[in-house]
């Protein structure tokens, strides 16, 4: 488990390794899509870019009242009208022939902020959106190297970048020692601190995740604590003579640290969960031999992807949150969690097909081999504790469903668009009920669709009504160099969300 320095930071990184497998095949079978389309259609009247109406009203999605800096949960309600419209766009432009990374993606509800290369850019947000110029643009001493998944109740998060390159002349090459708390509304930096003995933080294995009131980092031979508030150092650990360390953090609700001990094939892992502010073990599980690597998709509550036997995740493990003791195991051999897009940017605690809800684990299937008569991919519901099957979501014929995010104890789905006549759609699901209701109906730049739609190339998210897509990987086309890169686009519903 030892990394050095990458190359450059613009090193093509895994997530231009075999991917979107799906979306291509969707691609060459246009013809046929579009014979059945005429059979599915729904809604044929929708523009993907509608430009009449506004939004005049939004209710506020919070589910409960949230201390300003506890992760935020929000709670997703069905507009008046799932007509979309889109409400932000940015085209980057200016790439020269090397890839510009763009790492993170967040969303509040004035702003769609996104970290690319050496700077944070937020954009605004609304029914009368016309251009793509930043509200804001945060310079950073030097390119971002980890992101957190979190964003708190107030609009903030943090991220991990290199220095500025005076200040890192006498370090390695690649090194990532400096991290910063920004509010995404403004993009303000509120603080900025120097990790201690991080000489060996790099791009691909330094980890940030945030809990109430912490921001906690982890790489290859150490790990600290900050003050979310004031950026107060609460703890810190270096490797020194032991031989596990702390490789990453899951936060939310609770901190669960990934412990890895040893190296190469006598690597071993244990997961504990953590007192926040102290780094105090709460409790532990220890991961058996064999397992090749462990990811964290929720902390709580706390759920391990593992890789037994394989370099791809094999397993979903789950535990009981009170004591940390194995609840059930839930093979993934049919199943597509999307735990490893990529080596960069801290993916500890990222899985892109597999959402945790308060008792329910959703987690998208492996494509469908039948073309002709079955829908492209299902989404499987598995109750937490017992590890069982309990519901099942499909997708369409050549449309595929991606998890986008827990709604209380529904769930939030993008289903890809058919061609230019059947559009994309994100509705809520509820397991229980197996009730669909759709949020938003929209149709995606034909030729940006089948790379928004992959969660192996792109984020997707939904937040306060709006849905967003943002490609991680920024890439000049060669034949078209001076032609601008579509970054991020969101859609909104055109009517008003309902009270």
């Amino acid at each position: 488990m030892s990394f050095g320095p990458p190359p450059s930071i613009y090193t093509e990184s895994a997530l231009a390794e075999g991917q979107s497998r799906a979306r291509r095949r969707r691609r060459a079978l246009g013809v046929v899509a579009a014979a059945v389309a005429a059979v599915l259609l729904v809604g044929a009247g929708l523009l993907w870019y509608h430009s009449d109406g506004g939004t005049k009203g939004r209710t506020d999605t919070t589910a409960a009242q949230q201390a300003p800096d506890a992760v935020r949960e929000t709670l997703e309600k069905a507009p008046a009208s799932p007509e979309g419209q889109v409400v932000t766009r940015h085209d980057e432009d200016k790439l020269t022939s090397q890839t510009r990374l763009a790492p993170g993606t967040w969303a509040t509800g004035k702003i769609v902020a996104r970290a690319v290369a050496n700077r944070i850019d937020g954009y605004r947000i609304g029914s009368q959106w016309d251009d793509d110029k930043a509200a804001w643009s945060l310079s950073l001493d030097g390119h971002v190297c980890a992101v957190s998944r979190d964003v708190t109740a107030d609009g903030r998060t943090a991220v991990v970048v290199q220095p500025a390159p005076g200040r890192s002349s006498g370090k390695k090459k690649g090194v990532c020692d400096e991290v910063l708390m920004v509010d995404l509304d403004t993009g303000r930096k509120l603080w900025q601190k120097k990790m201690p003995a991080a000489d060996f933080a790099y791009v691909t294995n330094t980890n940030i995740a945030l809990t109430r009131g912490v921001v906690a980092i982890a790489w290859e031979l150490g790990s600290v604590a900050y003050d979310m508030d004031n950026g107060k150092r609460l703890w810190n650990t270096t490797l020194a003579t032991s031989q596990c360390h702390d490789s990453g953090y899951a936060g939310g609700r609770a901190l669960l640290a990934l412990v890895t001990c040893g190296q190469s094939d006598d690597t071993t892992y244990r997961v504990e969960k953590l007192e926040p502010r102290t780094g105090k073990v709460v409790w532990q599980y220890s991961v058996s031999k064999g397992v090749h690597d462990v990811r964290l998709p929720s902390a709580d509550p706390p759920v391990l992807a593992v890789a037994a036997g394989d370099t791809l995740v094999t397993d979903l493990i789950t535990l009981d949150p009170k004591n940390g003791e194995r609840l059930a195991t839930i093979p993934m051999h049919a199943y597509e969690p999307h735990c490893d897009a990529g080596m960069y940017f801290g993916l500890v605690d990222k899985c892109y097909g597999v959402v945790v809800g308060r008792d329910r684990i959703f987690v998208m299937s492996k494509d469908e081999t039948d073309l002709t008569t079955k829908p492209e991919n299902h989404i499987t519901a598995f109750d937490y504790r017992k590890g069982t099957a309990v519901a099942r979501f499909d997708g369409r014929l050549f449309q595929s469903v991606l998890p986008v995010r827990a709604n209380g104890d529904d769930l939030i789905v993008y289903r890809s668009s058919l061609d230019d006549i059947q559009p994309a759609a994100v509705v809520d699901w509820n397991p229980r009920t197996d009730k669909e209701t759709p949020y938003l109906l929209f149709h995606l730049p034909e030729d940006d669709e089948g790379e928004l739609s992959d969660p192996e190339q792109s984020d997707v998210l939904y937040e306060q009504g709006r849905v967003f897509f943002a490609r991680r990987e920024l890439s000049r086309d060669d034949l078209h160099p001076k032609d601008p890169v579509l970054s991020v686009l969101g859609v909104g519903t055109a009517g008003l969300l309902k009270h």
